[in-house]
């Protein structure tokens, strides 16, 4: 076996440095060591690729590599507890078979019709703000998010039950994102479950109290048994497994579980970065603004998504700060060779997003914010990879950005914010995703007058 450059780092080291400086930690990594690098667990190699060949010719191999459901233990990356039958524990067909029942209510019609609701939402939620007063942005967001993200997958916007499971998933995500649980999270000796008043007892009670709201959930839309709604929950119940049986309660639970957490905590990290970009740059929200404007009042969220400046801003956000910045591991079955490495079975393979995104040969002056590359170029999908690639890509990687441009939109269109930090923002590391560490503060300064929209219509007429 002839395995990459291997990081000396030691492990506990190069994951303090990863969560509280990602950014610093994968560009000094890049620097001192290439674009495909080794880094230790116990015994297990695993590979880590920046290299657009290296990763088409991995993501290409289904003979000799495979996708894999093992959680990493002391890897960097780790995977939390999301159900044993969820989309991240299974494989092989019966992954097959589930990926596009899931991926259903994130496209096509469905992905149309959530367009109205989104603008909706985001109007409504914004303009709940007080005026003058500052507010985080990312957790105004989040509010957005995680009510789409229920919405889509179990059909629930207002009422008790959706007031329940809003609350949980809030609840377990802030708690995930605390001191106390991310030292826990590091030190195996404290994960001990001493009940709801310990730290890692009340995660274990919160994760069972989403899963016995899903189980509920399930037994009950199982009875009413009605085909025509549209949410992803009504998919699983009605559909049929790789040998022609109806999911398990059970089954179905675990597989709603993530889409929700995935849904809203990625989405919420990368809205979050837009608003920055776009609020600390005055030309882009310009052009922006003119582009939106040219649209007219109430136009159709399907022409709003169209837009080609609109498109590229979103593409630049998530290419800067990706969310995640790794893609989900293979794992090589037999010898194979890699850029010249011969790897043998047990080695790990993982995509370095963040890393990838960063290469000055196919982005050039990649520090800087430049959405017009995205109009000068068409990047191939080993080079552009914010939701990864293959079999293994985000089932919301396309809702996700068409979530991003509806929200954008909407808020630039209709109310006036400023970024309070116009400087460079701190980033932080945890689960895998990449986000501002003081969640951007803003302050609202009003609705933006249609006046205002003509005038920029007019002034930009030849």
């Amino acid at each position: 076996m002839t395995l990459p450059p291997q990081i000396k780092t030691p492990l506990w080291l190069l994951r303090q440095q990863l969560n509280t400086n990602p950014s610093g930690c994968l560009d000094a990594i890049y620097k001192s060591y290439g674009d495909i690098i080794t880094i230790m667990s116990g015994s297990t190699p695993i590979v880590y690729v920046s290299n657009p060949l290296a990763i088409k010719q991995y993501l290409t191999n289904t003979k000799e590599i495979t996708i894999s459901s093992v959680p990493l233990g002391d890897s960097p990356i780790t995977v939390g507890q999301m159900g044993q039958q969820g989309i991240l524990h299974i494989e092989g067909l019966v992954h097959k078979n589930r990926r596009p029942i899931l991926m259903k209510a994130y496209h096509g019609e469905r992905m149309s019709a959530s367009g109205k609701s989104i603008y909706e939402l985001t109007k409504k939620i914004i303009g709940q703000q007080t005026l003058a007063k500052t507010f985080i942005a990312h957790e105004l967001l989040s509010k957005i998010t995680l009510q789409i993200a229920i919405e889509v997958v179990i059909g629930l916007r207002e009422g008790e039950r959706y007031e329940k499971i809003n609350h949980l998933y809030t609840s377990c995500i802030k708690y995930e994102r605390t001191s106390l649980f991310n030292i826990v999270k590091d030190l195996p000796f404290t994960q001990v479950n001493l009940g709801r008043l310990s730290p890692w007892g009340y995660h274990k009670y919160l994760l069972r109290e989403i899963f016995e709201f899903l189980y509920d959930e399930v037994k009950e839309r199982r009875q009413e048994a009605d085909p025509s709604r549209t949410d992803m929950l009504c998919d699983l119940i009605f559909a049929c497994d790789e040998t022609g049986k109806t999911f398990s309660d059970e089954e179905v639970r675990d597989l709603l579980f993530l889409p929700i957490l995935a849904s809203r905590d990625g989405a919420t990290h990368s809205l979050t970065w837009l608003l920055y970009w776009v609020h600390r740059l005055p030309d882009v929200r310009q052009q922006l603004l003119e582009e939106l404007d040219s649209l007219g009042e109430n136009p159709d969220p399907m022409k709003i998504v169209a837009l080609p400046y609109l498109n590229a801003v979103c593409c630049e956000s998530l290419r800067i700060y990706p969310s995640p910045i790794f893609s989900l591991p293979r794992v090589v079955i037999s010898p194979v060779e890699i850029m010249g490495y011969k790897l043998t079975p047990g080695t790990v393979l993982i995509t370095n997003i963040y890393s990838t995104h960063q290469r000055e040969d196919v982005y050039p002056e990649p520090k800087e914010f430049k959405p017009e590359r995205f109009l000068e170029k068409k990047y191939s999908p080993y080079e552009f990879i914010p939701f990864g690639s293959g079999a293994r890509s985000c089932i919301a990687g396309s809702f996700s950005i068409f979530q991003m441009k509806l929200v954008l939109a909407t808020i630039l269109s209709n109310y006036k914010l400023e970024l309070l930090n116009k400087g460079p923002e701190r980033q932080e590391h945890s689960n895998d995703q990449c986000y501002a560490k003081s969640g951007i503060k803003m302050v609202m300064h009003g609705q933006r007058q249609h006046q205002e929209k003509r005038q920029s219509l007019v002034s930009n007429l030849p």
